[in-house]
């Protein structure tokens, strides 16, 4: 009897070894599949505000099309049509508008 749970203790204790390694590798796949390409994206979409030039042309996340007339520090002012300009804060700015024409072509090749 005392052999049958020497085995039952051993037993147990591999199993959990097993689960953690388990775990750890299910936050690692988590990490480079979804975390660190999401961290990517937002670091090229700052570093695309902060670089923002006048004359860009523009989309905000609004979905306005306009063209870059005055980059300050939080704001930018853009041109959406002739005699209109609409003051938006950077953060509002998605992409430039030639990236987005350029995605557009890819997906319907």
């Amino acid at each position: 009897m005392n052999t049958l749970s020497i085995f039952l203790q051993a037993a147990g204790g591999q199993g959990g070894s097993s689960f953690l390694i388990m775990l750890l590798l299910m936050f690692v796949v988590f990490y480079f599949f979804m975390i660190r390409p999401q961290q990517k994206k937002a670091k090229d979409a700052r570093k695309f505000r902060d670089n923002l030039q006048k004359g860009a042309r523009v989309v905000t996340i609004g979905g306005l099309h306009g063209k870059v007339a005055e980059v300050n520090e939080k704001t930018v002012l853009l041109e959406a049509a002739d005699g209109v300009k609409l003051r938006y804060e950077k953060s509002a700015i998605a992409m430039d508008q030639s990236m987005q024409l350029t995605e557009e072509a890819a997906k319907t090749a």
